[in-house]
C-alpha cells in the first residue's frame, strides 16, 4: 500500500506530519487550502477510516496507526482555536 504523509499547519502556527497509509487522504484534502478546525478534523477522520479499511481488506487486519493518527488529530484539534483554519502544506510519499 502506497504510504504517505500530509504536511500541515495548526492554527496555532505548529506544524505536523500525519501519516496516512493510504493515498485516499488525497481525495478529501487539497494542498494549499485551509479547512475550518472542525471541518479539518471530520475530513481526516474519515480518510484515515477509509484507509484503516483499506489496510484491512489487503491484508485482514485494521491500521492501527492510521487510528493512532486519527486519535492524535483529534486530540491536537481540541488544543486548538476552535474557530481557527488547518492548512494543507504538501503530501509526501
Amino acid at each position: 500500500m502506497p504510504e504517505m504523509h500530509v504536511h500541515i499547519r495548526w492554527p496555532d502556527g505548529r506544524r505536523e506530519a500525519c501519516y496516512s497509509p493510504s493515498l485516499v487522504v488525497k481525495d478529501f484534502l487539497t494542498v494549499g487550502e485551509r479547512y475550518a478546525l472542525g471541518d479539518f478534523v471530520e475530513k481526516t477522520r474519515t480518510a484515515l477510516t477509509i484507509a484503516s479499511e483499506r489496510v484491512r481488506e489487503t491484508y485482514g487486519f485494521a491500521c492501527t496507526s492510521a487510528m493512532a493518527q486519527r486519535a492524535r488529530i483529534e486530540a491536537a484539534a481540541q488544543r486548538q482555536d476552535p474557530g481557527g483554519l488547518v492548512t494543507v502544506e504538501r503530501f509526501e510519499p
